[in-house]
């Protein structure tokens, strides 16, 4: 009996979409996440020949062979490239991007990271960094005695140094574009790394070549709807338990038989 096998393949699959609801709805509060979709596809068709007969009614042919369903699996989990709300939070060093584009960082391997997340900070050696020590790139440096600093939507970071009335230029930051943004590489902590899929990284600066300008002082939130989520988390829960039945039914068809 195929329904067991069937059933059992919906059960997994939607097992599987609950995950990934949760993991949405773990990381709603996570600067820069980017909530993600489940896909599915129908299983191969198992066909069962059976020969053309003669319909009652005159000159009609009932054609013959009977296409069987084998479940459903799981064909990707994607990315939804939304940009969240830009949260205002204080910190002169955090930066939203309205638009496209990903913050680089460099990190301790030696491999350039692509971020969403603005959350920045200034480390011992006076270096622009994320929230994990991470440098950004290219490398900006906030010279001793500043007071005050503000970043321009184009990335143009300038320091106001004490005693002094012309602010200096400490560097630019740059974004970078994809081709295809979707193939990015997610390695946790709300960074990405370049693929084939996704194509070799475009520095641009913000606000040209596509890219979006930046905001001094905000972050951008995620893009997660807790609401949808909810939604997406009580259909999968439903068609679990329809399957699940499914399961029983069939356990209990195979038992009359035997």
């Amino acid at each position: 009996m195929k329904a067991l096998s069937i059933a059992a393949s919906g059960m997994m699959a939607q097992q599987r979409r609950t995950e990934v609801v949760a993991n949405n709805l773990a990381n709603m509060n996570t600067s820069g996440y980017q909530k993600r979709r489940t896909e599915f596809n129908d299983l191969i068709y198992k066909f069962n020949p059976r020969a053309n007969s003669v319909s009652s009614k005159s000159g009609d042919l009932v054609p013959g062979g009977v296409h069987s369903g084998l479940g459903v699996k799981m064909a990707a989990v994607y990315r939804v490239n939304e940009a969240g709300t830009a949260k205002q939070t204080g910190n002169k060093f955090d930066m939203a991007i309205q638009g496209e584009g990903f913050f680089q960082v460099q990190l301790p391997n030696g491999e350039i990271g692509y971020t969403r997340d603005g959350s920045f900070q200034v480390n011992e050696n006076a270096q622009l960094v994320s929230h994990d020590g991470f440098i950004i790139q290219p490398g900006i440096i906030i010279p001793p005695n500043t007071t005050d600093v503000t970043i321009s939507v184009g990335g143009t970071v300038q320091a106001k140094i004490a005693g002094t009335d012309t602010p200096v230029n400490a560097g630019t930051v740059q974004l970078a574009l994809f081709a295809n943004p979707g193939g990015l590489d997610a390695v946790g902590n709300n960074l990405f790394l370049a693929t084939d899929r996704s194509g070799a990284a475009n520095q641009v600066n913000p606000g040209a070549g596509g890219s979006g300008a930046v905001m001094q002082g905000f972050v951008e939130s995620s893009n997660v709807n807790a609401i949808e989520e909810i939604s997406a988390l009580i259909k999968a829960e439903r068609a679990y338990s329809m399957n699940a039945k499914v399961l029983t039914t069939a356990d209990q068809m195979m038992a009359t038989r035997r």
